[in-house]
């Protein structure tokens, strides 16, 4: 690596006080903020416009979580810092800042036109999500994301903000400790004498690359979306929380999560064989009756994401160990049908509903769908539900929706404090790709965080960091190490007649899913790291490309495996540290609290008590190819004792910002 000579002035270099990754709700948002507050050279890099996650996502109700904006609840910041620092593993002056700009930050998207629902008297309406005390829900319906993102990026081109379309970051470049740009190909003009390398000089950077969603193989993330966590890990940006993700079910054909009223109308779940032979009623196995069954189901609406609390007696998180049985144990495909009401053996159809619990038949009730199949129940209940498959070319009237356990998103990520600045000086992680949130967490809040992270970045940047970048010689200076590294990188790629770079990706994805997804044993996270290491440093050696275009692919593999070995990392360190099962996934155990027992599978597990009060922040070591690992008691939240003349005047002198 460090014989190649190169001539770093003929890279193109672009300068600018901030360069913002992303073309996501956080990204927009944090732009459209800098520019609001006078820092105006400012960029947006971006590999695609449209490819980003919260442009692409949804649920039957995506929701955003903020403080109570109507009725007579009694919220205020304190006690919604409280709700989201009691998940657990969340420092409480972060949730405090979550808490306090949820408001202000709602506000302006309803401003710039999200269409957040009111009453006749103007109230913002809420209702309760999962962890929340309060109605402090809100949503635009299933595209709540994109209807946020597509009017920030309206704000932006207002502003007419530089945007560089189709680069893709590869590297963060530093001088010192401190953030100095970003080293990205230009994939719309690779080649084999400079690979389309651009450089970004910036005093700061904001990070908005969502969450690693290329790590995973089942994941409900687009498949536009990979993220770019593995180029910040590599700088020595560290991760905080790596071991928390949410899961559900998702289908996979087009991703999309399978909650609210999908499960409530009561599918019937079935899996067959590869070639969708065999077909079975699989759930009827484990249930003890009809009834228990569809409770299970109805719950899985309420209860999407997969919690190791729900698992014991029968509850609804079950239904979830019962599908990874059936995809990686069994090597089957799990489907719902809506086109069939379920069965149970001994009992008869007519009893869906008289078998069911009182909460469940309610509901049905209430909602006048205690008749038909399920999807008839479902054309009632919530016919855009239908329209949203069929739009994407599934038409689940006559189809069966294939789903699995999905990764949906990553709570920790990398580490930021009250103004979302990491470890390293002047790189600031902004929406999923940064660790904000602790193990549980309100549906809605990661919305909220994509908001409140920018525009907070965007404050301390106008107060403490809005000089200049650097000189273009002492850029260079610190550039001319990054480039030669990933030249070396890009060289060393073999060129010719076949192509492995998707059967790596897909190899390295389905192990992760297999084994450190939301059923994780530290036995088999230990085996398999050895493995992920070895990958890192031989990847681009051992990848094969038909065209130098494939080079970004190759180098999007290798930011995978370093997330990968990184969050390994941290989950077998949580096991080392005596982590049991929590949040969104369960650890198997030679003696636990609680047990499973199927005919396929049987594990114990016990629920853990005693780390929430501690977060693990992890470092990469890319000289060493090794993680470090430090456990941090989490900060509480700050006491309300504040004075209006002495706030006012810290206020007025700025002396807020360190």
């Amino acid at each position: 690596m460090t014989g190649i000579e190169i001539d770093i002035t003929k890279y193109k270099i672009h300068s600018y006080n901030t360069v913002i990754v992303g073309s996501g709700a956080a990204a927009f948002n944090a732009a459209n903020s800098l520019y609001e507050l006078g820092v105006k050279n400012i960029a947006v890099v971006t590999e695609g416009m449209n490819k980003g996650t919260s442009r692409n996502t949804g649920s039957d109700k995506q929701t955003y979580y903020k403080m109570s904006t109507s009725g007579a609840d009694g919220d205020s910041p304190y006690k919604m810092a409280e709700t989201l620092f009691n998940g657990g593993a969340m420092h409480g002056d972060i949730a405090l800042v979550e808490a306090a700009l949820s408001t202000m930050s709602f506000y302006n998207l309803k401003r710039i036109g999200v269409p957040f629902p009111t009453d006749r008297y103007a109230q913002h309406i809420g209702y309760k999500t999962d962890h929340d005390p309060y109605t402090r829900a809100s949503s635009a319906g299933p595209l709540t994301s994109k209807y946020m993102t597509e009017c920030l990026e309206r704000q932006i081109k207002l502003k007419d903000i530089d945007i560089f379309d189709n680069y893709q970051v590869i590297s963060v470049v530093k001088d010192g400790e401190e953030a100095a740009g970003l080293l990205a190909i230009n994939l719309t003009d690779i080649n084999e004498e400079d690979y389309g390398f651009t450089l970004f000089n910036s005093t700061n950077v904001i990070y908005c690359t969502g969450g690693p969603s290329c790590i995973y193989y089942s994941s409900v993330f687009p498949k536009s979306h990979f993220g770019g966590t593995g180029a910040a890990l590599e700088a020595g940006v560290s991760g905080i929380n790596l071991t928390e993700w949410q899961y559900g079910m998702a289908s996979t054909k087009f991703r999309w999560n399978v909650s609210g009223t999908y499960q409530q109308v009561l599918p019937r779940y079935v899996s067959t064989d590869e070639n969708m032979g065999d077909e079975r009623d699989f759930l009827c196995d484990y249930f003890k009756s009809f009834g228990q069954m569809n409770d299970a189901v109805f719950l899985k609406g309420y209860q999407w994401p997969f919690d190791s609390r729900k698992m014991d007696d029968f509850a609804s998180s079950t239904i979830d160990i019962l599908v990874y049985i059936e995809t990686q144990i069994k090597g089957r495909r799990v489907f719902l049908d809506y086109t069939k009401n379920p069965s149970y053996p001994g009992t008869a159809e007519s009893e869906l509903f008289t078998a069911l619990s009182k909460e469940s038949y309610d509901y049905l009730a209430n909602s006048d769908a205690l008749f038909g199949t399920p999807i008839e129940r479902l054309m009632k209940m919530n016919p855009l539900a239908i329209d949203l498959y069929r739009t994407n070319g599934i038409d689940i009237t006559t189809e069966y929706l294939e789903i699995d356990v999905c990764a949906q998103h990553n709570n920790g990520g990398l580490l930021g404090d009250i103004w979302w600045q990491s470890n390293v000086a002047g790189f600031f992680p902004v929406g999923e790709v940064c660790g904000t949130m602790g193990v549980y967490r309100p549906g809605g809040s990661a919305l909220n965080s994509t908001q409140t992270g920018g525009a907070r970045a965007a404050l301390y940047i106008s107060k403490r960091r809005k000089s200049p970048p650097r000189s273009l010689e002492a850029f260079m200076k610190a550039a001319e190490p990054a480039v030669k590294a990933k030249l070396a990188q890009a060289k060393s790629v073999n060129l010719g007649d076949k192509t492995n770079i998707m059967d790596i990706r897909i190899e390295c994805q389905k192990t992760m899913t297999k084994f450190a997804a939301f059923f994780r044993a530290a036995d088999g996270i230990r085996e398999i790291m050895p493995d992920f290491s070895e990958k890192i440093k031989s990847i681009f050696e051992k990848s094969q490309i038909v065209s130098v275009r494939e080079i970004s692919e190759v180098f999007r593999n290798y930011d995978m495996l370093i997330c990968q070995y990184t969050y390994l990392s941290a989950m077998a360190e949580y096991a080392k540290k005596g982590g049991q099962s929590r949040g969104s996934y369960v650890i198997i155990e030679d003696d636990g609290e609680y047990s499973f027992d199927s005919e396929k599978l049987k594990f114990k597990y016990s629920i853990d008590n005693k780390l929430s009060g501690t977060a693990c922040v992890s470092t990469y070591d890319k000289v060493k190819g090794t993680v470090s690992h430090r456990w941090d008691m989490v900060r509480p939240i700050p006491a309300d004792d504040s004075w209006f003349e002495n706030v006012w005047s810290d206020y007025r002198n700025d002396k807020f910002y360190y």
